[in-house]
């Protein structure tokens, strides 16, 4: 499957009494969707981030000028009342999966929405979409998890019509997750499954959280709701892995990992400057992290969830021995 940017958008020209929507972490996996889609709806739309240089190539997603990658630290006050002036919608995706420097989960994830959420109710937008993920609350034992939930009530708190949508695992072509481990199938000859890899997930398709957004902004009766976001199958880590493995057309030995160990590796791991993994989501992996049952829900929102066999064998088939184009049968292995 293609990416949404790897071909030319059908566009809606921007008037001068178009819209303005401010997305933080516009330039990363779920935020080009959302940009994308704003743009074709006419849309004059901020990219806002550390390094404006990384959102450039969403400027094709408009015509020009439409699209404007932009400067903001969502640490920094100035930088983000700069960034939602004049702004009608907020959309923030800011976040962390391991901490660095001054970049903290309580700076960015907490304190970072509520910047974002004062400011936004300051420079008077109409709406803000929070994107949070499954799992966040106060209860947590992950400190990734807490930060969540703290940036959400303070969310809410500052701005109340503001929306929160928690995801699940997303996947698409630049997802973070399949193509990791598959990747990590080209080399090793082995796959970990933590904890016996029994915890399971839901995988939301990068499309229909976009979608997700793009819904909340149309329906006003969406204001101050939470929604959580997963796809059409509950699969355990290691179904995960094995759906990995067939659409990578690789043969590995799926490794179960007791969590005593899990914490070592995860100990050891999250020394490095760009870990794989930490002891904070470690925690995370213990949890089942799936759509709870009186949630609201994508069909809340007319959004009929996407299944992973329909997007993955699109982009995992780069991971084939040989490559996409390669003459290896399906059980063909390069061992």
């Amino acid at each position: 499957m293609l990416s949404p940017l790897d071909a030319t958008p059908s566009m809606t020209l921007a008037s001068p009494d178009s819209k303005t929507a401010t997305i933080f972490g516009g330039a990363g996996f779920i935020g080009r969707y959302i940009v994308r889609d704003l743009a074709q709806r006419g849309w004059r739309v901020r990219v806002v981030g550390r390094d404006p240089n990384r959102a450039l190539f969403l400027k094709t997603a408009g015509v020009v000028g439409q699209v404007v990658p932009m400067f903001g630290n969502v640490r920094d006050d100035d930088s983000v009342a700069r960034a939602v002036a004049g702004a009608d919608v907020v959309v923030n995706l800011v976040g962390l999966l391991y901490e660095s420097g001054k970049n903290t989960f309580e700076t960015v994830h907490a304190a970072g929405a509520a910047r974002i959420a004062k400011a936004a109710v300051t420079a008077g937008a109409e709406r803000m979409v929070q994107i949070s993920a499954i799992g966040a609350s106060a209860e947590s034992d992950s400190q990734y998890a807490r930060t969540k939930a703290a940036a959400e009530r303070a969310v809410l708190a500052a701005f109340p019509d503001a929306t929160i949508l928690r995801p699940s695992i997303v996947f698409g072509p630049e997802d973070g997750f399949f193509n990791l481990f598959a990747s990590l199938a080209v080399n090793s000859p082995v796959l970990p499954l933590m904890g016996g890899g029994h915890t399971r997930f839901q995988p939301v398709y990068v499309g229909d959280v976009a979608d997700a957004v793009m819904a909340c902004l149309d329906d006003p009766g969406t204001k101050g709701q939470t929604f959580e976001l997963g796809g059409p199958q509950v699969l355990t880590f290691k179904e995960l892995m094995d759906l990995t493995l067939q659409y990578s057309r690789r043969k590995r030995w799926l490794l179960p990992i007791p969590w005593s160990i899990a914490g070592i590796q995860a100990a050891l791991l999250g020394l490095l400057p760009k870990p794989l993994l930490t002891p904070d989501q470690l925690k995370q992996l213990k949890v089942d992290n799936v759509v709870s049952p009186k949630a609201k829900t994508l069909a809340d929102l007319g959004i009929d969830p996407t299944a992973l066999e329909v997007i993955l064998p699109g982009y995992l088939n780069r991971f084939w021995p040989g490559g996409r184009f390669g003459t290896h049968s399906r059980t063909d292995d390069d061992g």
